[in-house]
């Protein structure tokens, strides 16, 4: 069944004014993420899949940070405000409330109630529902789920004589003992019949053991209004799993990664081991890409075609384009070329470009750089704030200087340039097309195209050094049996002197 298919809902509620209290967190429940996205992101996500006429959140506890965050992950959404009652009853009547008072009153049609804190409710469950509901003609329909262990949820009360018919829901808490054996439970996430709802919400009171306003007090109001009241079963319970505490968190993310990654297996993407990869539910993998042990794919990462990730490489927002391999690498806010070649041990930091069949290699970290086709950085160095050009040889150890203290500097670094081991580039500096540095150059001027650029001072040798400095140890005896500096030390056992500098 599609969404095409399925009737547009009045109104979507999202209730998310818990307060979330079992986590021990600073942060709102529902803004805790899982597959890189906030539980209530994923419920917004759900709700608006149905494409209903309006979508409400409801919220209370820390209202500020939720609704402000509500309003990034969704902005079309409607924020309602709970007050002082208790209750998910009066958390409906309010986001009903707020429609009316936005000039939207749902008052026809169905209106959907879910949760802020099911992540793994999708769209297709919700249409489901709202399908069977209008199908029906029901006044209420719910979607309920099989627990092998059903303790803190309330308990779908079915009519014996007709097992289609609900009677009603009874709290764990209200529940008596024999009703507490049923193991068919109440997941909360309901399609009501808007006029019906706004009729018995009006009648629900906090005559309960939790003095609250139930919402499930709305079944048997309209059971008594003569509509009928049915249910729909999930065979999938996760869909229907709420997240209390950081335990349950965990494993409403286990489950959700480990159907993330059989997608992503069954659409063409080969992992090694499932059981140590992580990739959110906002990455994109094309096929035939191969994803190692131990990697962790996040955000709005993309791995095209043909490429290899891992082994034990974490990327967020890394673009990685068609046949490239990174191997041992944390990366964010990257882009890697057609065919490039990126580790091990590499630290990418937002910014960095690398080109097509480009390579950055072995505990190498860049930062704020563009490196052209072909150009190589092979190993140990440092690159930021700096722009290379096409099929330039970095080597060993280079590293551009860019910070004098105060602010960053570019260094701009033509195509075909080749530099000798341990240059340092003090920037601002440029290096033309062509140009060559000595081993150990420190470049502090520009470089004209085709030049070579040393900076190294003439070696001396104190001869002696060693005899002299450290007698009797190994070095000074080998140094004397087979060096000619032997002849350099004076009988008093002293070095002759040179102007050299000596050694430290």
């Amino acid at each position: 069944m599609t969404n095409a298919q399925t009737a547009q809902p009045t109104a979507v509620i999202v209730l998310a004014a818990g307060a979330g209290t079992r986590m021990k967190s600073s942060t709102p429940k529902i803004m805790h993420p899982i597959g890189g996205v906030s539980m209530i992101g994923h419920a917004l996500g759900a709700a608006k899949g149905l494409d209903p006429q309006h979508l409400v959140a409801v919220v209370r506890h820390q209202r500020e940070k939720v609704a402000g965050h509500i309003a990034t992950v969704e902005p079309g959404a409607v924020i309602a405000d709970q007050d002082e009652v208790p209750g998910t009853g009066r958390a409906v009547a309010c986001g009903l409330q707020a429609l009316t008072a936005a000039g939207a009153p749902a008052e026809t049609g169905t209106v959907v109630v879910t949760y802020g804190d099911v992540p793994l409710l999708q769209t297709q469950m919700l249409a489901e529902l709202v399908d069977a509901h209008e199908r029906d003609r029901n006044a209420v329909t719910v979607l309920s789920a099989v627990l092998e262990d059903a303790s803190g949820y309330g308990r779908i009360l079915r009519s014996e004589k007709d097992p289609q018919d609900v009677l009603g829901i009874v709290e764990h808490k209200d529940a008596t003992p024999e009703q507490r054996r049923i193991t068919e439970i109440n997941s909360g996430i309901y399609a009501f019949d808007a006029a019906v709802l706004n009729r018995a919400l009006a009648q629900v009171t906090t005559e309960n053991a939790q003095g609250e306003m139930y919402l499930t007090d709305v079944l048997s109001i309209a059971r008594a209004e003569g509509g009928r009241v049915s249910a729909v079963v999930t065979e999938d319970r996760w869909q229907v799993e709420g997240a209390n505490d950081r335990v349950q968190l965990q494993a409403l993310g286990a489950e959700m990664n480990r159907r993330i990654v059989e997608r992503a297996m069954r659409a063409g993407t080969t992992v090694i081991d499932p059981g140590t990869t992580w990739i959110d539910a906002t990455v994109t993998l094309e096929e035939d890409t191969t994803i190692l042990p131990g990697t962790q794919l996040h955000g709005a990462t993309h791995i095209s075609r043909n490429a290899t990730v891992g082994p034990d490489t974490t990327l967020t927002d890394v673009i990685v384009g068609e046949g490239a391999t990174l191997t041992r690498v944390h990366g964010s806010g990257a882009q890697i070329g057609a065919g490039a070649s990126v580790g091990p041990f590499t630290y990418l930091r937002p910014g960095t470009v690398l080109g097509e069949t480009g390579k950055i290699g072995a505990f190498y970290e860049t930062k704020n750089v563009s490196i052209g086709r072909g150009s190589k950085l092979s190993h140990l160095g440092y690159a930021g704030d700096a722009t290379i050009g096409e099929f330039t040889n970095i080597g060993c150890g280079n590293i551009t200087a860019n910070y004098d203290g105060e602010n960053k500097h570019r260094t701009q670094i033509g195509s075909h340039v080749r530099t000798s081991s341990n240059t340092v580039f003090v920037a601002p500096v440029s290096v033309g097309d062509g140009a060559y540095t000595g081993a150990g150059a420190v470049v502090r001027k520009d470089v004209p195209a085709g030049a070579l650029a040393l900076s190294i001072a003439p070696q001396r040798n104190a001869e002696g050094w060693v005899q002299a400095k450290r007698p009797g140890s190994a070095a000074a005896d080998a140094a004397s049996a087979t060096g000619p500096a032997a002849n350099a030390v004076s009988a008093t056992g002293t070095a002759e002197k040179t102007t050299g500098r000596d050694a430290p």
